[in-house]
This record gives structure tokens, C-alpha cells and sequence, in this order.
């Protein structure tokens, strides 16, 4: 009892100082459970106790609404507009004019009426910088010709596009007006585990300042694993709903911090998952933009795919296997091979391809990195310095 008897003296001084709600819980299944008897304990009096319980007030919003209060004022609505021309023959049946003499007797050009359509659309963004600088995605805004940003509070202002990225689907709008601008909190993508709290704030369908709640259901999920090409991203994967429209806004966690740009949902069979681009990689090409109007994408030419335990010889659970090398480029340059397996770079452990893929984006094109491989069970280091990804496949 001297133990129970110190602890409920502890709880009591915390209490008395309004610190600890927790505290409160754990006291109150103390009483729940009969072990806190009726009578004084060491100074301690029930009669104290109690009137230390009566002080706490309950909360009446939930955390959910405590964070949304946080960054919910920076979530913007973006209107996108763009102009689509096409041309058509108006006067002769398609495929009649393919003998270019034919198309010159004729004059094709006066008969190519071209024909042109306004096509509206709308995703979601949010304010990262006091200097009016909003962060969504890519393909919320590629080939618009009009961008309209629409504040939480009501009021509509023209947005200039300061770079896009494709290759992780993220851009940059800077607000056209002076502010003052409500901004979010960036969170730390890194430090966030599956099973955490996820809130999506966005407008799905148009409807402005919606609000779901789910968890962190897996991380680092490739966009290759869902059948997507073409695109450099390891996503955040949460089962709060993102819908569309959603597109661009923030996924926070449970204290209001963004910890990801919602970009896609799965439709169909598996329907109910959505993805978030990290805010840590966010951050990182939103600078970029800002300061260059694009992103440089580092690339070493391979096609990495997760290593077995024969190939790692045991040596650590993971790694990445190299499946193709494209000829002439770095890692062809740098003496890697197929089938070699990547276990550490620049001393850190790799124990899958999208790893891999994290630790060459963190370093600078034309900045040596040091690799350990494993080659017919042999360790080797091998020196590999990346290529700007655009410039390899121009050249």
C-alpha cells in the first residue's frame, strides 16, 4: 500500500496544478477498481481529491477540431481554367484529304475551322508561406491559362503559377494580392508511422472545407505498385477519404501539422485508398520551383527491384537488386551490374528500391555518391555519380 499510497499523492500534486488530464483518467480507475480507499491519505484527503476532479473541465471539441482550427484557414480552393483549340474539316469526310496534292488543290488549310473550348476545373491547395506562396498539385494546374485561388473566408484572388513538376506531380501558385495570409504548419513526414491519426482537408465535389478522418495505413508506397508510370513518388497511404477535388490540399496530422499533399484515390475494386506525397518532398521541389522554376530530379539509370535473401547472402532484410542498367548512363559508368545488390549508400543501410530512390533524390546532380553492393556474395564499393534525370533523356 505505501506504493499505491505515493502514487495517489503524485496524482493529487499534479491535479492541484491543473497539469496532468491524463492523470485524472488513471485516478478515476483507481476508484473504479476499489483500490483508493475513503479515509486520509499522508495529507491526502478524499475530500481533496474530489474537489481536484471537479476542476477539470471536460473538452467539448474533438483533437480533429483543435487541428483543423490549426491550418484549416490556409486551405484554399484553386479554379482552374484553360483554353482547348482543335481543328476540323467541315466540308469533306475525314481521310479524304491524306494526298498532300489533294490537300493543296483544295486549300485544306481554309477548311481547318479551328474550333476552340473553354474547360473549367477545380482542385484544392494550401498556404505554406507567409509570402502568399500556395502548394498543390501538378496536375490540378498543368496548361491552365487562368488561376483563381478561393480563401476560406470568402474572398476570390488571382494566382500566378511559379513552377510545376510533373515527375512528382507538385507546383507552386504565388497569391497576386498583399497579404496578410493565414498559413499551415509544416509537419515532419519522417516521423510518422503507420497507425497514426490522418486528417484530408480539401474541397471534394466543390464543397469547400470538407473534412475526413482516417489513419497512416502504410508508408513509402510506390506509384509503380499501383500501376503508374512515368511519375517519382513514394506516397503517404491513409484510408481518409480523398475524393475528388481533394487534389492538392493537406493531409495533417493530429496536432495540424501537414504531413502530405494529397494527389490520387484508388477508384474500383480497392476502393478506399488514398495517397499523399510526403511533405518532407514536398518542401523539398516546392523550393526548388521558388527559386529555379523547376526541380532537378538526380538519376543513375537502373531499374531496382527488392532484392531476395540469396542475393543479400543474409546480410540485412531488404536491400534492392539491380534489374536493368541503362546503357551509357552513371551506374553503367560506375561499374554496376545486373544483379548486384545495393545495401548501403554513403553508409546508410538500404533495405528497399523506393530507399534507394530517397537517398539519391537527397543528394545533388553531379555529387559522387558512395555505394555498397553485394556481387556474387562479395562486398564491393563502387563510386556513382547522378545525371539531371531531363537531360538524359534529351540527350
Amino acid at each position: 500500500m505505501n506504493e499505491l499510497t505515493q502514487k495517489l499523492k503524485e496524482i493529487s500534486q499534479w491535479l492541484a496544478k491543473g497539469q496532468c488530464l491524463t492523470k485524472t483518467f488513471t485516478l478515476i480507475l483507481l476508484f473504479g477498481s476499489g483500490l483508493f480507499f475513503p479515509h486520509a491519505i499522508e495529507g491526502v484527503t478524499t475530500k481533496q481529491l474530489n474537489g481536484n476532479l471537479l476542476k477539470v473541465t471536460p473538452r467539448k471539441q474533438s483533437f480533429v477540431a483543435d487541428a483543423v482550427a490549426r491550418s484549416g484557414p490556409a486551405v484554399v480552393t484553386i479554379e482552374t481554367r484553360r483554353t482547348i483549340i482543335s481543328k476540323r474539316n467541315n466540308r469533306f469526310p475525314s481521310g479524304l484529304f491524306i494526298d498532300p496534292y489533294f490537300q493543296d488543290f483544295f486549300g485544306l488549310d481554309g477548311f481547318n475551322i479551328p474550333r476552340s473550348r473553354i474547360e473549367e476545373g477545380q482542385g484544392s491547395g494550401v498556404i505554406y508561406s507567409p509570402e502568399g506562396l500556395v502548394l498543390t498539385n501538378a496536375h490540378v494546374v498543368e496548361k491552365s491559362d487562368h488561376l483563381i485561388v478561393g480563401m476560406s473566408d470568402g474572398r476570390r484572388i488571382p494566382g500566378r503559377l511559379i513552377g510545376l513538376d510533373s515527375l512528382t506531380d507538385l507546383a507552386v501558385i504565388q497569391l497576386r494580392q498583399t497579404g496578410p495570409w493565414p498559413t499551415a504548419t509544416l509537419g515532419n513526414s519522417d516521423k510518422i508511422r503507420v497507425g497514426d491519426w490522418a486528417i484530408a482537408v480539401g474541397n471534394p465535389f466543390g464543397l469547400e472545407n470538407t473534412v475526413t478522418l482516417g489513419i497512416i495505413s502504410n508508408l513509402n508506397r510506390n506509384v509503380a505498385q499501383l500501376g503508374i508510370s512515368g511519375k517519382r513518388l513514394d506516397l503517404i497511404q491513409t484510408d481518409a477519404a480523398i475524393n475528388p477535388g481533394n487534389s492538392g490540399g493537406p493531409l495533417l496530422n493530429s496536432e495540424g501539422e501537414v504531413i502530405g499533399i494529397n494527389t490520387l484515390v484508388r477508384s474500383g475494386p480497392g476502393a478506399g485508398l488514398g495517397f499523399a506525397i510526403p511533405i518532407n518532398r514536398a518542401r523539398q521541389i516546392a523550393k526548388q520551383l521558388v527559386n529555379k522554376g523547376k526541380a532537378s530530379h538526380p538519376m543513375i539509370g537502373v531499374n531496382l527491384i527488392p532484392a531476395s535473401s540469396n542475393q543479400s547472402n543474409n546480410y540485412l532484410t531488404g536491400g534492392a537488386a539491380v534489374r536493368d542498367i541503362i546503357r551509357g548512363g552513371p551506374a553503367d559508368r560506375g561499374g554496376l551490374k545486373v544483379n548486384d545488390v545495393i545495401i548501403s549508400i554513403d553508409g546508410k543501410i538500404m533495405r528497399s528500391p523506393a530507399d534507394v530512390v530517397t537517398e539519391i533524390n537527397k543528394h545533388k546532380v553531379n555529387q559522387s555518391i558512395d555505394f555498397k553492393i553485394l556481387r556474387n556474395g562479395q562486398k564491393l564499393n563502387l563510386f556513382i555519380t547522378p545525371i539531371e534525370m531531363s537531360n538524359f533523356i534529351r540527350g
